[in-house]
């Protein structure tokens, strides 16, 4: 901890990827260093200096696929986010914390009703916490919602960064389904960041077997040896022959026919359709990942199949310590999958995030 700043450093987005709808001209992006005053603190807010941010898909979305922010640019992003307590309430001075990637108001019906994880009011760095993002020095932030780290037993405490997101939207998403120990999962882009985890709160959970689709065979490899129970790559199958293959799994291996879990991570229009097609009776399927493409689907389907469609987005605070627990007593692994990088390198690690993800998620590390 090295105390209060006169200044906050941070990376900013200071213009999106722009691609004319006419011409098809792609304008790059824009990711500029700039030093601005640290605001003065409201009522209930701390300053966290930052020990690491991770690279999230949704970063990505952002910077290169038009999918817009609240807060318009010039804008820091950056939601996965860990740091240290350096001002405000002098309870809460020194203590590590993890910042929640999605802030409730608490106050509104949604807050009440149990479902702040959407609430309306709700902030987010890098989306919607006015210019703050977590790719900077420090962060003003809401105190209430913070994740106290109690104990790091061996973990850096930037690589617990991606609990933020990475982690916890999965535990949200398992909460939504509605997931029992026992209950039968199926993961479609299970080698992806929120894949690995979603597999790993899955298996913490109790469900069984879990079952992951992806086109990476390397990653379903490594899904295999971190609880996957079957998987299969669809890199080479239509839609047809994949259904054909989960049915033929399936029967080799006498799994259950109904009641399935299917959690859509991939983010992908193809990774979309693949769990629609493979959504069943009784079945639920939680839509978890993003994408602007449409899906089409006769929605008659779920009534022939009793089954249900339903979204989850971001993770209730209150959740955070328990998926941290999960983490530290090794339930969840987390540094196999994880690197940290100087924050300097943000501009490359976003270009290679976006044309070729890394087996491990990047973390930045401040340098300014």
């Amino acid at each position: 901890m090295s105390g209060v700043p006169d200044r906050i450093h941070c990376w900013r987005m200071m213009q999106p990827t722009r691609k004319d709808r006419e011409t098809g001209q792609v304008t790059p992006g824009v990711l500029e260093r700039v030093d601005v005053p640290v605001p003065e603190l409201k009522p209930g807010e701390v300053l966290v200096e930052v020990a690491g941010c991770g690279v999230c898909h949704t970063d990505l979305g952002y910077f290169y696929g038009g999918v817009p922010t609240v807060s318009q640019p010039p804008l820091t992003l950056g939601h996965e986010i860990a740091g240290t307590v350096v001002e405000g309430d002098a309870d809460w001075i020194g203590k590590e914390v993890i910042i929640p990637a999605v802030m409730p108001c608490g106050e509104c019906d949604m807050c009440v009703a149990g479902r702040g994880n959407r609430c309306l009011a709700q902030k987010m760095p890098g989306n919607s916490w006015g210019e703050w993002g977590g790719f900077a020095s420090h962060i003003p932030v809401p105190a209430r919602d913070l994740c106290v780290v109690p104990h790091r037993d061996g973990f850096d405490l930037a690589e617990l960064a991606v609990v933020a997101d990475a982690v916890t939207t999965p535990y949200q998403a398992a909460k939504r389904a509605g997931l029992t120990a026992g209950d039968p999962v199926l993961i479609t882009g299970i080698g992806g960041g929120v894949g690995t985890y979603m597999l790993q709160v899955a298996k913490a959970l109790g469900a069984s077997p879990i079952v992951g689709i992806d086109i990476d065979q390397a990653k379903l490899d490594r899904a295999l040896a971190n609880g996957a129970d079957h998987v299969i790559n669809s890199r080479d199958l239509d839609p047809r022959a994949l259904k054909g293959a989960f049915k033929a799994l399936s029967k080799e291996n006498r799994l259950r026919k109904w009641g399935w879990k299917i959690f859509e991570v991939s983010g992908v229009a193809p990774g979309q359709r693949t769990a629609l097609d493979l959504l069943s009776f009784c079945g639920t399927l939680v839509v978890v990942g993003y994408t602007p493409a449409k899906t089409e689907y006769m929605l008659s389907k779920l009534m022939a199949f009793d089954a249900q469609i339903i979204g989850t987005w971001g993770c209730l605070p209150e959740y955070y310590s328990e998926v941290l627990a999960m983490v530290l007593d090794g339930r969840v692994q987390l540094k196999p999958f994880v690197q940290t990088r100087p924050m300097s390198t943000i501009a490359d690690a976003f270009e290679e995030a976006h044309h070729e993800p890394p087996l491990q998620r990047i973390v930045l590390t401040p340098d300014f």
